[in-house]
Formats: structure tokens, sequence, C-alpha cells
């Protein structure tokens, strides 16, 4: 199983939720998982993942399928050797599932992102990987469903958050 993970923060709780999916083309997910939670840590800059990372474990836990690897809205690497997101996440899971960091902006540095051009858009997300080789996880992304620039199931993970 695949997974797609997100969070949405608001002042009395913190929305996680996960779309589960079988192929990397799939236009419908399999299943999904939404855990309202307390709210977020105080934003720590450049330690994101302190505030967002109890949420994604916690979504994760309610999962009882073997999982592939993982998307996540963000970085896992944020340069050479500075963990994101991502990497935090594939720590916390004991390395033992590949993790894929999805991002709309470019960070400042320049790290290890690959540009990955969907649909007409002329604007790339941008792709991170551990686990797996990046250029691998940027054929993945380019491979999931949708005609746009936002793959179809990591819009759905991202309205189930912000909806529920």
């Amino acid at each position: 199983m695949l997974a797609c993970l997100d969070v949405d923060y608001r002042d009395d709780v913190t929305v996680a939720a996960c779309v589960l999916f079988r192929d990397w083309a799939d236009r419908v997910e399999a299943s999904h998982v939404v855990d309202r939670g307390p709210p977020a840590a105080p934003y720590e800059p450049g330690q994101f993942y302190r505030r967002e990372l109890p949420h994604l474990l916690r979504v994760l836990s309610a999962v009882k399928k073997p999982l592939e690897a993982l998307i996540v809205d963000g970085y896992v690497w944020l340069g050479e050797d500075k963990p994101g997101l991502g990497a935090h996440l594939h720590e916390a899971l004991s390395r033992t599932v590949p993790v894929i960091g999805v991002a709309k902006t470019a960070y400042v540095t320049t790290g290890p992102a690959l540009p990955v051009l969907r649909g007409q858009s002329l604007r790339p997300l941008f792709v991170t990987a551990v686990g797996l080789g990046t250029e691998t996880a940027a054929e993945y992304v380019r491979r999931m469903h949708g005609p746009s620039r936002i793959p179809t199931l990591l819009n759905r993970v991202d309205r189930l958050c912000r909806e529920s």
C-alpha cells in the first residue's frame, strides 16, 4: 500500500490525514484515515518537523496494512545532509518505509531536490526522497494520476485535512 500524508493546523485542533492507494497511477483511494489531535506545537524556525511529525505518526498508527512508500507535503532533505520532515519521519519509522517529499515551492538552499513538471504547468514540484533514489521518486510522482501540477491523491489528502 502507498500513502499520501498531510496535516492542517487550527487553533483548537490539528488534523492529520492519510490517503491509501495501491498503484502510483491510481485515480481513487483505497481508503483513508483522519486523526483529530491536540493543537500543534508552536513553529520553531528550522524545526518544522517537530510541529508536524507527532501528528503524522499518530495517523500512521491507525494504518494496519504494510506500507511500500509514503508521500509527504514538504521536503525530505533541505540540503546536503540537512534533514527535513521526510527524513525525520523515515528515522521515526526505523528506516523501514521509503519517504518521498513533494514540495510546491523551492527551498532557499540548493539541495538534492529534482524539479518535476506535470500536466501543462510551467511550475515544477520539487521532489526529494529517502529509502529510494530521488530519480525513482520523481518518476513515481510524474506517474501519479491527474492532469494538473498537483496529483489527484495529494489534492485529496489536502482536502481531507482542511475539511475534517
